[in-house]
């Protein structure tokens, strides 16, 4: 993490908003009907990956950081779980689908790759 640079050039961060994209896609097929509960709740799973990435980065202390990258990893892996309920219940393709675990897979990495720079700096400190 450099000091002028913002959370927004971290590779994990931008990867978060790459599956929130993806999931905001997804949701404009929706019924009307899951509105209010599987819309809601993978939207705002999606949304709190990059959020709590952000947060972390916000709070300039390093264990700190790697709590909430915890919490963006579990909120990923909600999010997948809504992806895989939405597909079993017909509203998500096969194809896109396949789009959101490769999406998935490589955000994770990234997330958990970040936690691993953020405890060797912690670790010299």
């Amino acid at each position: 993490m450099g000091k002028n640079e913002g959370f927004e050039s971290l590779e994990a961060w931008q990867k978060a908003r790459e599956i929130r994209r993806i999931v905001f896609k997804v949701t404009k097929n929706f019924p009307k009907h899951e509105r209010f509960d599987l819309n809601d709740q993978i939207t705002r799973s999606s949304r709190s990956v990059s959020a709590n990435i952000a947060e972390g980065y916000g709070r300039f202390h390093f264990k700190e950081s790697i709590q909430f990258c915890r919490i963006a990893r579990g909120s990923l892996a909600e999010t997948m779980n809504h992806m895989i309920e939405s597909k079993e219940c017909g509203y998500v393709s096969e194809e896109l689908m396949s789009e959101f675990r490769i999406e998935y897979t490589s955000c994770l990495r990234l997330i958990n790759g970040f936690v691993k720079y953020l405890n060797q700096v912690a670790e010299r400190n």
